[in-house]
């Protein structure tokens, strides 16, 4: 069979990168979910790819690089674009619909502007256009405030991201109400629950719903220092399994999964993440971070590996856990209320913010901000071979 070509952006979206389409751009069959449409997002990243390399697509070989994100202009009330994310699997045959990118939302609003998804009456000569999306996989408002210069979305500019080579135009997200629909910031009702894990133990953790399903452990408990990068953990398969278990009962605690099994059909959420308060550290980068410059230290798993940076919606977790008294997180950061948390990751640091407050007897927090950038770094036709369409 021949290949068919479709019409794509290739985006950086914070310390992601993902191929972005509109909706009605996709083969008719592939605008609906289902077998075609995962068929199709599998290839364009080059999955399943058992060499782990994912040399015959578009995806290079990390969670941070293997993503997909249909867009629409939205069918809510009030909103102007809706935002579906596909976190496709490197070496299965697997697309997981669970949950968002908060990376990649960076891109989102610009990729909207661009590609007249938003009102043009709504998109200023110069100043901020003010998009709000609607996240479909959690069902959730994100408004991201893109940048404009001469009517176009502007990309550069001198804001850093640790993670990202280079500087950019920086692009402020909110994230609204993102605890899950029930309002359930803990799915147990406790801010610290005792996970019980044969084979390792009891282990302490915070349990959240917010930006992201996310298991939160203390580094002391399970012998990590919280200063632990990459290549410390991903090439050994013991600390990688070890932390799956963790995630994996984290996951049945927290009512996400039935049973163990699960788990592995479930891959993109809940997160697991250890915490350690704020310790001096020579990022993957070479720079030292200060321990004087952070409030605490954060490492987090995605897709089975520790990350190279900081998942965009598990920074929003962190906001949310770091503002809430006696959550792992809070305690790492020094206890107390605050609005705010500077933390280390392996790339460096990020500022996260978050306002949380007791509602009709339990915790609730409104609003979640943090800052990324997004550029184009390609754009045009991605080829597919036919087959993959049928």
């Amino acid at each position: 069979m021949p290949q068919i070509k479709i019409p794509a952006v290739y985006y950086r979206g914070g310390t992601s990168k993902g191929v972005i389409f509109k909706r009605s751009d996709l083969p008719q069959q592939a605008q609906q979910a289902g077998r075609v449409r995962d068929q199709i997002l599998l290839r364009v990243l080059g999955s399943p790819d058992p060499y782990g390399k994912q040399i015959d697509g578009l995806g290079n070989a990390s969670s941070s690089t293997s993503k997909a994100l249909i867009l629409d202009k939205s069918s809510k009330p009030d909103h102007d674009v809706d935002y579906l994310f596909g976190q496709v699997s490197i070496d299965k045959p697997f697309v997981d619909w669970s949950g968002n990118c908060g990376n990649m939302t960076a891109a989102v609003g610009a990729f909207a502007v661009s590609q007249g998804l938003v009102d043009a009456d709504k998109i200023p000569e110069n100043g901020i256009c003010t998009v709000k999306i609607w996240q479909a996989n959690i069902g959730k408002t994100i408004i991201a405030h893109v940048p404009i210069q001469n009517g176009e979305v502007l990309e550069t500019g001198d804001f850093e991201l640790d993670g990202v080579t280079f500087p950019a135009a920086e692009v402020v997200i909110e994230f609204l109400d993102p605890a899950d629909d029930a309002g359930n910031l803990f799915p147990t009702g406790n801010v610290v629950d005792t996970l019980e894990i044969p084979g390792i133990g009891n282990i302490q953790a915070t349990l959240i719903n917010s930006g992201i399903p996310t298991v939160f452990v203390n580094a002391a408990d399970i012998g990590y220092s919280g200063t632990e990068l990459q290549d410390d953990i991903n090439g050994d398969a013991e600390k990688l399994a070890f932390f799956e278990t963790i995630r994996a009962y984290g996951a049945l605690k927290m009512g996400l999964i039935a049973d163990l099994d699960e788990a592995k059909t479930r891959q993109h959420t809940p997160k697991v993440a250890f915490v350690a308060p704020a310790a001096s550290y020579t990022a993957s980068s070479g720079k030292t971070v200060a321990a004087q410059d952070i409030d605490l230290l954060v490492r987090a798993f995605s897709m089975g590996k520790l990350h190279h940076a900081m998942m965009g919606t598990a920074s929003v977790a962190i906001a949310t856990a770091a503002a809430i008294p006696d959550t792992l997180v809070n305690l790492a950061a020094g206890g107390g209320e605050r609005e705010s948390v500077c933390f280390g990751h392996p790339s460096g640091t990020l500022r996260v913010g978050a306002a949380a407050a007791v509602e009709n007897g339990q915790w609730a927090v409104k609003k979640a901000v943090m800052s990324r950038s997004a550029r184009v770094i390609m754009e045009g036709w991605v080829r597919v071979p036919e087959e993959a369409a049928v």
